[in-house]
């Protein structure tokens, strides 16, 4: 990615290979010189290096300006003065349930959907409640049993955006809907975005993020380099905030404190983002391909009288199953896992009112292929 190379003039004080260096004699006066030594008129580290420590709560300008460009592409324009940049879309949830709720607050989570998201809450002392996604057109958003959840201790909303592992976009009337409720209880709506590059199809009303729309509520969105650059190994996310200017601007101050605690980012990767970001597409391109292929080869795998559907879904990186209530979903599991064909069931998920299994779309399409006899062959049993 074009990062400046180590000055070769940075040396180590000598010692034995594979050892610490020698201690100074007492009394020597380089007992106070530092390992690291270089010419101190000509440092190594300056402006755009990754050596040059710039301590900045909510990142480098230039990293949360690349963000910026990046959500202003897939929809509104997007401040940078907005964004916040943290480790991983999982930190981002920490400092959110820090920033809204006091211990044994709770937050509103879809179900079924990801069960990380109910640990985080717990790490921080907040209850994760669930409201329930319905089955009918692919698990959609249905306003009003969110706001049937709602209580007296209730701080945020939660929608993932497509759902994970359901694969449904938020549509335009489903936000309204969900804007309206989180303004009338006084909510924030975090909206977790990272699989909103992964549509599969193109559909009229889709919401792609909800960073920078007029929304009347305090709103969050959250993504990062772990799924949108397939690189979980580099450590960045960011977090947009947004919502009406008073509450926006409280909530970015009482973030920076947050942020200026952790300091969680690293320098290489932040000057390395725009980077990164130009070349996600091109990463995005080649996964889609592959988990189309996939989802297209399980469908056609399925015979018309099979017992068993594949649950209608747009994007996202898994494929979910209807399966019949009887053997049931740890029966089919354990039976799959005989074939050497590893799944999830849906209770994992916290799927209701049927049987389910949860599949990954993301093995080579040999692996994909070869798995697929034996899923038919048990799930016909």
């Amino acid at each position: 990615v074009g990062l400046p190379q180590p000055d070769p003039r940075v040396l180590l004080k000598p010692g034995p290979p594979g050892l610490p260096a020698p201690a100074s004699p007492p009394g020597d006066a380089s007992e106070h010189e530092p390992l690291l030594t270089a010419d101190a008129a000509d440092p190594p580290g300056g402006p755009g290096s990754p050596f040059q420590y710039t301590p900045e709560p909510f990142g480098l300008p230039s990293a949360r300006e690349a963000v910026a460009a990046h959500l202003s592409a897939r929809g509104a324009p997007v401040s940078a003065a907005h964004v916040v940049l943290g480790a991983s879309t999982s930190e981002a949830y920490g400092w959110l349930f820090q920033l809204l709720c006091d211990p044994g607050d709770s937050v509103l989570v879809p179900a079924p959907g990801y069960p990380l998201v109910d640990v985080l809450a717990r790490l921080e002392g907040v209850h994760a409640r669930p409201y329930r996604l319905p089955a009918v057109h692919g698990f959609g958003l249905d306003a009003g049993a969110v706001e049937a959840a709602v209580d007296a201790r209730t701080r945020a909303v939660l929608v993932v955006n497509p759902g994970n592992p359901t694969g449904h976009f938020l549509h335009e009337g489903e936000l309204q809907a969900l804007a309206d409720v989180c303004a009338r209880h006084g909510l924030a709506l975090v909206c977790d975005e990272v699989f909103s590059d992964f549509g599969w199809d193109t559909e009229a009303g889709r919401v792609t993020s909800v960073a920078g729309r007029a929304l009347p509520c305090l709103t969050f969105s959250l993504s990062g380099l772990s799924k949108v650059a397939g690189l979980p190994g580099l450590k960045l996310s960011w977090l947009h905030v947004g919502g009406p200017s008073t509450e926006r601007d409280e909530a970015l101050a009482r973030l920076e404190d947050v942020a200026d605690a952790a300091l969680s980012v690293g320098t290489p990767v932040q000057l390395a983002l725009p980077a990164l970001l130009a070349h996600a597409p091109v990463f995005q391109q080649a996964l889609l391909e592959r988990v189309k292929g996939n989802r297209a080869r399980l469908l056609a795998a399925r015979t018309h009288d099979a017992t068993w559907d594949v649950v209608p879904a747009h994007g996202g990186w898994s494929a979910v199953l209807r399966i019949p209530r009887e053997p049931g979903e740890e029966a089919t599991c354990l039976r799959l896992l005989d074939e050497g064909v590893r799944v999830q069931p849906g209770y994992f998920h916290d799927f209701g009112g049927g049987a389910y299994l949860v599949l990954s779309l993301l093995p080579t399409p040999e692996v994909f292929t070869a798995a697929l006899a034996p899923l038919v062959r048990v799930l016909c049993a």
